[in-house]
């Protein structure tokens, strides 16, 4: 007898008000059906998931996660740390999933599932912060302690509306961060209330936020900068700005960059993939460019 490809599959039961658990016996079918022998394995903590993929992925032909996007980022972040290339299927099950929106992974998590074991490997950039990884974005400032801030409960139920209402809380005294920040012989120096160093077309749910042309294969990241405001004319510039998603004002630098570093005054806290990224004075980021293989639905360009 021919020996069968072995699946890994890892997921987070808690994520997007455990809707997993009411598919999981269907999503197994389905690998099964695409002829693989499958290992289930639920997370059991945070970071568990890069400790097994970490010291597992090399014994199997492919992996297969399912959560949100913290799950995977610790999935990506452990194959990084192993150095295998495991071919990656991903089945979104949080509450924002933006990668998978990027990837036209189907939100039906049966389809999701279907498209990892059937569909076509896509070789996509990863990014390298510091001593860890993120898969599509490594941000700091206004908005960002917002989803490590929102309890898992809260997020679920509220959705989008968690991020937007914290937030709002934060709006009257907004911090402000100085910084120097070195790309391509290129050194800015200013006050910075946001950055996000992003590979994806959708972040925080918000599609087209990142810009225009956005390739997840072309070893650069998008790189949004927001001025602190000085006064209200400012910062209705900069809020008109992000709504209309055109960048018209001199309160927001925008541009792609392969590295990038960036030094602070005081400690700047990260946050990566939407998870909390430690504090740092002092960043280093680079695109590994097309680092990880991800499967993604046929049909998709």
């Amino acid at each position: 007898m021919s020996r069968k490809n072995k699946l890994l599959f890892v997921f987070n039961p808690y994520s997007g008000r455990a809707q997993i658990r009411n598919q999981l016996l269907d999503i197994v079918d389905a690998m099964v059906k695409a002829d693989y022998e499958v290992t289930v394995y639920p997370t059991q903590a945070s970071g568990d998931a890069i400790h097994k993929v970490e010291e597992e992925a090399g014994d199997y032909d492919m992996v297969v996660c399912s959560g949100g996007d913290g799950t995977l980022d610790e999935v990506v972040t452990g194959m990084m740390h192993r150095g295998v290339k495991v071919p990656l299927g991903y089945i979104p099950a949080g509450s924002t999933n933006d990668f998978a929106t990027s990837l036209g992974i189907p939100k039906d998590m049966l389809l999701a599932a279907v498209s990892a074991v059937n569909g076509r490997p896509f070789a996509c950039d990863i990014g390298a912060f510091n001593d860890d990884y993120f898969v599509y974005v490594a941000a700091f400032g206004l908005f960002t302690a917002v989803s490590y801030k929102t309890s898992q409960e809260w997020k679920n139920v509220l959705g989008h509306a968690a991020y937007i209402l914290e937030g709002a809380k934060c709006l009257h005294d907004i911090p402000s961060y100085l910084m120097q920040v070195e790309y391509h012989n290129v050194r800015l120096q200013d006050e910075f209330i946001f950055g996000m160093i992003s590979n994806s077309t959708s972040v925080g749910g918000f599609k087209g936020m990142t810009g225009k042309d956005v390739l997840l294969d072309d070893g650069v990241f998008e790189v949004t900068l927001i001025k602190k405001p000085r006064n209200p004319i400012e910062l209705n510039e900069i809020i008109a700005s992000l709504i209309n998603l055109v960048d018209d004002t001199d309160m927001v630098y925008s541009f792609k960059a392969d590295e990038i570093k960036i030094t602070a005054k005081k400690e700047v806290s990260w946050t990566l993939d939407g998870e909390f990224g430690g504090d740092h004075t002092e960043v280093f980021v680079q695109n590994i460019c097309r680092a990880i293989e991800i499967m993604i639905p046929d049909e998709i360009e």
